[in-house]
């Protein structure tokens, strides 16, 4: 602790299904350290290791995952499965055996985080779900939270894609009174903006024109399972959209199109652009086959809205801080 009672080192985060690093680069942007990823899926995993190779990744279904194991920390995040809550899918909810939120309770009880961080899909606001919410925010409230639901867009964060969430924060009864949710950043830039310069890595003489013609945001890029989905950028609907900004949504490719191709060529997305789409810094690189790839990119949650979301729960943090060293000083000179 420095001489105003603050932490003298980075705040900390335990992540649990981590996936390929979206909410991970956001929570390190927001100033957070990760003392433990914990991820599934061994590509992901491969992937965290390969551009942070100081973490400590485990390779492990949550519910392996137990208290004693971890150390404390000043907040537990993650983004739990979604395909309980997806309207793509059967929406069974608690009766689904993926849904993890019990396990990320448990390990909320467990740890004793400072604060939580989950996010989910958009389906999980729906009415459907109402009392499975509820039942959540009591059982954080059993454990000394405050907690509260917000639908956000990534479009208001910079990103370049609508891509609603559904973020849970819970903060301990101390910090809640000091948080306060990001407020919206303005418009995002086009996917003509972003991509532009990626679209014409290959000397594509129709690029330009491309990227003034795909002046709008994208529909939300979906990454499908290994049951179900292929590297294409979504159903029949947001490949529609896809088309109205100049894109093939049917697949991926390896390369941008190069200075054969004509200049009316409707070119398709490669991974790297995805990635761009969704916000990840350009020196992220994924480990992996190529659908894989995607699908890590396609299910991560865009880093530019965790970073907003986490630097709000760490200025609570120091707020909360803050407020305890003078009120401690207050105190001492009335004694």
């Amino acid at each position: 602790m420095n001489n105003r009672g603050m932490p003298a080192e980075p705040l900390t985060v335990v992540e649990i299904c981590a996936g390929a690093g979206g909410q991970s680069v956001g929570l390190e942007q927001a100033g957070f350290r990760h003392i433990l990823a914990v991820e599934i899926d061994a590509d992901a995993a491969a992937t965290l290791r390969a551009n942070r190779p100081d973490w400590h990744v485990m390779t492990s279904d949550v519910r392996q995952v137990r208290g004693f194991d971890v150390p404390r920390t000043d907040l537990l995040a993650g983004g739990v499965p979604c395909p309980p809550f997806s309207i793509a899918g059967k929406q069974l909810g608690a009766d689904d055996e993926r849904d993890l939120f019990p396990e990320a309770l448990r390990l909320v009880d467990e740890i004793k985080p400072r604060a939580v961080m989950l996010e989910n899909v958009r389906g999980l606001a729906s009415a459907r779900f109402d009392t499975y919410r509820q039942s959540i925010l009591n059982r954080l409230d059993q454990l000394g939270y405050e907690s509260q639901w917000r639908l956000v867009h990534a479009s208001d964060f910079g990103v370049p894609q609508l891509r609603p969430r559904f973020i849970l924060v819970a903060l301990r009864r101390d910090i809640a009174p000091y948080f306060k949710w990001p407020e919206p950043q303005g418009a995002a830039p086009s996917v003509g903006v972003i991509l532009g310069e990626l679209m014409a890595a290959n000397g594509w003489k129709g690029a330009r024109a491309w990227a003034t013609r795909a002046n709008g945001i994208a529909p939300t890029v979906v990454g499908g399972s290994k049951k179900h989905g292929g590297p294409d950028l979504g159903p029949t609907r947001a490949r529609a959209k896809w088309l109205e900004l100049g894109v093939d949504g049917r697949g991926v490719v390896d390369e941008a199109p190069d200075a054969q191709m004509p200049d009316d060529h409707i070119p398709r997305l490669t991974n790297k652009m995805v990635a761009r789409v969704q916000g990840f810094p350009p020196e992220w690189t994924f480990v992996g086959r190529k659908t894989a790839v995607y699908r890590q990119i396609g299910n991560a949650f865009p880093p530019p809205v965790a970073a907003a979301i986490g630097r709000a729960i760490a200025a609570a943090m120091r707020a909360a801080a803050t407020a305890n060293v003078v009120a401690t000083e207050d105190v001492d000179e009335a004694i």
